[in-house]
């Protein structure tokens, strides 16, 4: 197991490499998706059912072949068990009160000027939901990315989610039926975002494009920031838990389990000021990992990138989360609340023994979708603000302008500007 020690004397160096590591996509994908780009930009639904039939083995023929019905989401909500039913329910209804929490007030008032300002927030037109398919196909995902959108008033939602081999999962049918959205496209790939930027003659292009997916889709976002408003740059996952040796060993191996499980690249480190506690863990983690029907993927994801970090103290544990920046940090001491006042840089903080990461990815309310790759030093998860934009006004009457406006004519002219300043001078007395 990689195990760093703070008071060894190459830990700087050693925890540099760590944060600097990059876990992303690399220059062979950045070519692949720019060529997909470009064709799709040019051949629209020719490019988009030649990909599809390319990477999903599925041919999109006729207009029946190219979405997914209403009926059919309705069917798999009403074939769920009752339980799971319930679940989606309860997690439905605890995101979209967190998220209608967050929505901003429209300012409008007079300065001492007699300036009129203020802004008013709006819902952009559309959006788009990316939902993976095969073996990352998470109706949770499609919870988080859907309800926020819907508070904050966007009025068509259109989800586009690959069916390889014709396969559907039902449990996101579900959800979209749950949520309420009837437009669902069977495409996926760097050639549905691309759908979704561009539009196509099937499918009409929207604002927003949010939703997880492997690195070729999260490269097509990128790519396309700025035809399109993107949730993120989202990366392989990752967990920094910080925990003292009070903890139950079995515990904190299951929460590193929890994020090491969903990809290859995903990353869970440990903090401990307890070196005894941190072998438990280890140890619990080879014999947990062993049981998992994930273990392929979890294993690789812990050998590879997993790390233990002993500090001499956990007063050490927030300079260093802050370096780190991770998606998610659980804090589980004795006193949570002392450490998440240091910390700076986090996507979401889960705070005591109690509350593991799981929790937030489902049935807490705030949203699971956060930024990966140090982002969290300047970016923040998905909000209803994702989907909404601010427009300033000003409105001046003949006392006001002659009031702010010689110090607008005498800079426009420091400015070279003349016609700015000439668009002043002609209003004042």
């Amino acid at each position: 197991m990689n195990t760093l020690f703070s008071k060894d004397a190459d830990f700087a160096r050693k925890f540099d490499r760590l944060v600097d590591a990059r876990r992303e996509s690399d220059s062979a994908v950045v070519q692949t998706v720019s060529d997909i780009l470009a064709r799709m930009h040019h051949k629209g639904d020719t490019a988009l059912a030649e990909y599809t039939a390319r990477f999903d083995n599925y041919q999109l023929t006729d207009e029946d072949s190219w979405r997914i019905a209403p009926e059919t989401c309705r069917a798999a909500f009403e074939a769920l068990d009752g339980d799971l039913r319930d679940a989606l329910e309860l997690a439905a209804s605890r995101i979209r009160a967190y998220h209608t929490a967050q929505l901003p007030q429209d300012r409008d008032y007079r300065d001492d000027q007699g300036v009129r300002l203020g802004a008013k927030w709006t819902a952009v037109d559309a959006a788009g939901l990316y939902v993976p398919g095969g073996r990352a196909a998470y109706p949770s995902s499609l919870l988080m990315n859907a309800i926020p959108a819907q508070v904050a008033g966007v009025e068509r939602l259109v989800i586009t989610t690959p069916t390889p081999n014709g396969a559907i999962n039902d449990l996101v049918l579900a959800a979209a039926h749950l949520v309420g959205i009837g437009e669902i496209w069977r495409v996926g790939g760097a050639q549905a975002i691309a759908a979704l930027a561009y539009g196509t003659d099937h499918i009409r292009p929207v604002d927003v494009i949010v939703g997880p997916g492997n690195s070729y889709v999260a490269e097509a976002k990128r790519q396309l920031y700025g035809v399109v408003g993107i949730d993120m740059v989202a990366g392989p996952s990752e967990i920094l838990v910080i925990a003292d040796g009070k903890n139950d060993p079995e515990w904190i191996a299951a929460d590193l389990l929890s994020q090491a499980e969903h990809d290859p690249s995903s990353q869970s480190i440990l903090i401990t000021d307890d070196q005894g506690f941190a072998q438990q863990v280890e140890d619990s983690v080879d014999v947990q990992c062993a049981m998992l029907s994930t273990r392929k993927v979890a294993r690789q994801s812990w050998d590879d990138h997993g790390m233990m970090i002993v500090v001499d103290d956990l007063a050490e544990a927030p300079a260093l989360a802050n370096r780190l920046a991770a998606e998610h940090v659980e804090l589980a001491v004795d006193d949570p609340e002392a450490l998440f006042a240091q910390l700076r840089h986090a996507g979401s903080v889960f705070l005591g023994r109690y509350t593991p990461e799981a929790i937030g990815d489902y049935v807490a309310g705030p949203n699971h979708v956060l930024p990966t790759g140090r982002r969290a030093r300047f970016s923040s998860g998905l909000s209803v603000l994702d989907f909404m934009k601010r427009t300033s006004f000003i409105q001046l009457d003949e006392s006001s302008v002659n009031a702010i406006g010689p110090a607008a004519v005498a800079l426009a002219d420091v400015e070279g500007l003349p016609a700015h300043a000439k668009s002043v001078k002609v209003r004042l007395k």
